[in-house]
């Protein structure tokens, strides 16, 4: 039934301002620690092992990203909840969002 609700709720005007400001502060936070992890891994390459490592490594975190960052409005509090949980985003920086909102997100992010 929470779902069902999460999925009718409008989003304002100043709403979808906040969660794409949101949205894209926390992608552009994973994107720089994700650079700066590859240009350590890159430092440490030898041979080619190291080469097809990092290809690998990169070609999951490339379908990991694509998958999370998914702005998809029915599905928008599910990705702030998870980016909160994983690091990249802060229940305030939400702030300005329906109480409602906010309380659904902070519910899911302990779940």
């Amino acid at each position: 039934m929470l779902g069902l609700i999460m999925l009718v709720m409008d989003w304002t005007v100043q709403e979808q301002h906040i969660a794409q400001q949101a949205f894209q502060r926390a992608y552009n936070r994973e994107i720089s620690a994700l650079t700066e992890l590859v240009r350590e891994m890159a430092k440490s390459i030898t041979n080619i092992q190291d080469i097809w490592r990092l290809h690998d490594f990169l070609s999951a975190r490339r379908h990991e990203i694509d998958g999370k960052y998914d702005y998809d409005y029915p599905s928008l509090m599910f990705v702030f909840a998870n980016l909160i949980k994983d690091g990249w985003l802060s229940l305030e920086e939400l702030e300005g969002l329906q109480s409602d909102k906010l309380a659904k997100i902070a519910a899911l992010t302990r779940m």
